[in-house]
């Protein structure tokens, strides 16, 4: 039990990934690589800082800000040198392997008996891993709340157009470019604050430990979205963080089915396809009509 549970902790914590993610592959259409760089970079800063004697949430907080900073980067690339989407970010994705180094002046620093977001009175007293779930379920559900009430504002909406459909938006009179480069910034700000959750919750942080993050985030996304079909906007949000929380509880059984924990990116990968793929072959069988026709039968 108490396996599933910190599987759960996990997924909540990772779910700010998801939903910074969404925001760039869903909604604005962005291909964004940066997410492998900007997860560790918010791992490192927060860690960093935590070592330096700085407060765990002004630390989690300069993090999203780093974060924030490597996405502006991202975007300025691509609107205004006009670099290609994936060479941008994979542009800033490799400079920040080398800032990371930078920031914490070794590959890999550890958080031991130092304090964290997690080592405070009320999470310690609580059961055991019951404190990464309560630290999750807080953080997404202001994360959350605050990007349902931006994509209702008209900022947001004209960022929602500008993915949907880019000269209709320009038509409107909507800088499209400063759409791009706000959405990429706050995306990476939220993925390196993912970065810095994940890393007080494991205790360490390392420059190598961004490898694969864009298929763990895309896997919460796409997992929700098969799982749950036509959803609203708000709705699809929700749905990532179920869809984070499923991914971690399949991890947990195939880890305890005798896998190696060294094959989890490869496992990761497979997870992805299968579901990128199950819409497909619903289509081609016509699954969704059969299943429709056979509940409208009982």
């Amino acid at each position: 039990m108490s396996l599933i549970i910190s599987a759960i902790g996990q997924g909540l914590l990772w779910s700010v990934i998801g939903i910074g993610l969404y925001l760039t592959f869903r909604i604005l259409d962005f291909p964004d690589m940066t997410v492998e760089g900007t997860f560790p970079m918010g791992a490192a800063t927060a860690v960093t800082a935590i070592a330096h004697g700085i407060n765990p949430v002004l630390a989690t907080i300069l993090a999203f800000i780093v974060g924030c900073l490597a996405g502006l980067v991202t975007g300025l690339l691509y609107t205004k040198a006009k670099i290609p989407v994936l060479l941008a970010g994979i542009l800033v994705m490799t400079a920040s392997y080398s800032i990371d180094l930078r920031i914490m002046g070794r590959p890999n620093l550890s958080l031991l008996g130092l304090p964290t977001l997690l080592s405070g009175h009320f999470l310690q007293s609580l059961p055991p891993y019951f404190d990464s779930v309560t630290l999750g379920l807080i953080v997404i559900a202001v994360v959350t709340v605050i990007v349902i009430y931006f994509l209702q504002t008209d900022l947001g909406q004209a960022f929602i157009a500008t993915g949907d459909n880019e000269n209709m938006a320009e038509s409107l009179g909507i800088n499209t470019d400063n759409m791009k480069i706000m959405g990429v910034s706050v995306s990476n700000g939220l993925i390196a604050l993912g970065g810095a959750l994940v890393a007080q919750n494991n205790g360490y942080a390392d420059v190598n430990m961004g490898i694969g993050i864009i298929v763990v985030a895309l896997a919460s996304i796409i997992i929700g979205e098969v799982i749950f079909g036509d959803l609203t906007m708000n709705q699809r949000l929700v749905a990532v963080i179920v869809g984070s929380i499923i991914y971690r509880l399949v991890l947990l059984l195939v880890l305890q089915l005798g896998f190696n924990a060294n094959d989890l990116n490869l496992i990761s990968s497979i997870l992805l396809a299968i579901f990128m793929g199950i819409p497909a072959f619903e289509n081609r069988f016509h699954l969704k009509h059969v299943l429709k026709r056979g509940l409208k039968n009982d």
